[in-house]
């Protein structure tokens, strides 16, 4: 597995619009569906075999529970080509999210032009966009690395600035890329 970071789109970018099918439902799910209402929006770029992705599952369905209460919106792209990853197919997305529990929108972005609008180069990558969808955290969801830093996932970076942005504070000065498997783009 390739070691990849994110980008680190830079702070206050609005957040590229998408309307993109999803998986679990079966309808196609815009931006502006998912951040209807909400005090934040996160945005993950994943997919179903990253063993980054993998690792942190369990986390990131705990920080969706807690932070859904609260009023944050998620959602969940996979941007991975398929003729090469056909582990990443939409119909295996289905079944992958209800095995680990994603109770968020997870859509399949076929043409790859979300994950290039949001300059998404790994899975797991992580943005946190305030209520008017300006980018206020981008990077990772904690520092737990799979083989790297074994450590158990814990969600501190994300909710850290999930707790800011909810709280009216300052973006989080320290925003550390995510790490995980590249994005695999089509040839």
């Amino acid at each position: 597995m390739a070691y990849t970071e994110s980008n680190m789109l830079p702070l206050g970018t609005k957040a590229p619009d998408f309307a993109l099918p999803d998986t679990v439902s079966g309808k196609t799910v815009s931006l502006s569906d998912v951040a209807s209402g909400a005090r934040a929006t996160v945005v993950m770029f994943l997919c179903n075999h990253c063993p980054y992705v993998l690792y942190v599952n369990p986390e990131i369905v705990n920080v969706v529970a807690e932070y859904k209460s609260k009023g944050v919106s998620f959602v969940g792209i996979s941007s991975n080509d398929v003729v090469t990853h056909p582990e990443d197919a939409p119909d295996k997305m289905r079944t992958h999210a209800a095995e680990v529990g994603y109770t968020f929108p997870y859509l399949y972005d076929e043409s790859q032009d979300v994950a290039r609008a949001y300059d998404a180069a790994c899975t797991p990558d992580f943005y946190v966009f305030d209520k008017d969808l300006k980018l206020f955290y981008r990077g990772q969801l904690d520092p737990s690395r799979p083989k790297r830093n074994p450590i158990p996932p814990t969600g501190e970076d994300l909710r850290a600035a999930l707790d800011a942005v909810l709280a009216g504070k300052p973006a989080p000065e320290i925003q550390r890329p995510s790490g995980g498997c590249n994005i695999k783009w089509k040839s």
